[in-house]
């Protein structure tokens, strides 16, 4: 029995929250954008989204999903705490973005079928995003690669910040890896993705989105390769080219891998770790401890928190890290608990990555590329969905007597 054929307004949807993720903080970009346009630009792109979700399943028919549910009940946690207006009315501002954003997830829940359509609208959407940043590159290297950022790569033409921008990169090669490896991607194709993110990951100079995908490959290949000789061979090369680079290149890569930083700055995740002793040390109430302060800029005392788990219990409270913590474990327990597959070593990398980066990036507990890559995840372990046959008319019995009876005419 066939399953059901997923629309392909489905992908024009999944652009739209790629988009609205994007945010609106970041470098300045040549031609100068005012907050308030981008924030419109990605507010009116969750909205169409939820229209569209909404316009093409008005039956309202959802997958069972322990994912979304999770998310769904982190909302109702962060409503509780954004109430007191503790952050401020923009909180509940935010409680409403998330709405939107988990309405549009179970809507879209309906085609998570354990096939790979959403790993190709990611690629393709995230690979548009990085051609954007490509473009800002080549009209105008010096906005691209600022001094305010030590040179590292940033957007020019919408303001993206090099965690962003590295973060993309590492999702959609190693994506685009493991699609090479399960043959489902040609080499020329793979070629023209994995190269340019490559460039474009090397110019961050994040460390935080190479370690995720090292570490992510590593373990969806590791995945495989009890079941595919491919992948055996690919992890082999890796392996020597590995290698022969650390031998060969180590000076180079620890001057990539440190930026210029000294080895206390280093020692302190660039003064990410100040930031998070004094979050911890701040006094709270139990109010505040359980439900946390409410949905804000994920920053403590103007600086940013950069830490998914310290940033959800400064908003949601330790409620919220039992929730966020719950979906990355029952996703993690799920794919280990599926047999070898390509689907399966996707969603490894994905939830691997995920959980790799929450140390030193925020997005957890609020709408996310984060949350995304997660749901790409869910779409992947999914079940595949029966579609419903169509009704064959009942013929009454007595007509059908009659039809026996009657004598046939030559």
């Amino acid at each position: 029995m066939e399953t059901e054929r997923t629309p392909r307004i489905v992908g024009v949807i999944w652009g739209l929250l790629v988009l609205n993720t994007l945010g609106s903080a970041g470098a300045k970009t040549i031609i100068p954008l005012p907050r308030s346009l981008i924030q419109m630009v990605t507010m009116g792109s969750l909205v169409a989204a939820f229209a569209l979700a909404l316009a093409i399943n008005a039956r309202l028919r959802v997958r069972a999903s322990a994912y979304v549910f999770l998310l769904t009940l982190l909302l109702v946690t962060s409503v509780i705490s954004s109430a007191h207006l503790e952050s401020g009315f923009g909180a509940l501002f935010r409680c409403f973005r998330l709405t939107l954003f988990i309405g549009t997830l179970w809507l879209l829940s309906r085609w998570w079928d354990g096939s790979l359509t959403f790993v190709r609208h990611h690629i393709r959407m995230y690979f548009a995003v990085l051609g954007s940043v490509a473009l800002g590159l080549v009209v105008s290297p010096g906005a691209a690669l600022p001094d305010l950022y030590g040179g590292r790569l940033v957007g020019a033409l919408w303001p993206l910040t090099p965690p962003q921008i590295g973060q993309y990169a590492a999702v959609i090669i190693g994506l685009t890896v493991l699609l090479l490896v399960g043959r489902r991607i040609d080499r020329t194709s793979a070629a023209v993705v994995i190269v340019p993110s490559l460039v474009l990951l090397a110019l961050t100079h994040t460390r935080t989105a190479t370690l995720g995908l090292l570490l992510g490959l590593v373990l969806g290949i590791g995945s495989l390769l009890m079941t595919s000789s491919a992948a055996r061979r690919f992890f082999t090369w890796a392996v020597a080219i590995a290698a022969v680079a650390a031998v060969g290149f180590a000076g180079a890569l620890q001057a990539w891998f440190l930026r210029g930083q000294s080895k206390d700055n280093f020692s302190s995740l660039t003064g990410r770790a100040k930031v998070w002793d004094a979050l911890l040390a701040a006094p709270r109430t139990t109010g505040e401890k359980l439900f946390g302060v409410g949905l804000g800029d994920k920053s403590f005392g103007g600086l940013p928190i950069d830490n998914s788990w310290l940033a959800v219990y400064n908003e949601q409270g330790l409620i919220g890290v039992s929730l966020v913590a719950a979906f990355i474990i029952v996703l993690g327990g799920v794919a280990l608990l599926r047999p070898p597959s390509l689907q399966r070593a996707c969603a490894i990398f994905l939830i691997s990555y995920c959980a790799i980066a929450s140390y030193t990036e925020a997005g957890l507990g609020d709408a996310s590329p984060y949350l995304l890559h997660l749901a790409v995840a869910v779409s992947l372990l999914a079940a595949p969905a029966e579609a419903t046959p169509l009704a064959t008319p009942a013929v009454p019995r007595q007509r059908l007597a009659r039809r026996a009876q009657k004598p046939e005419v030559r």
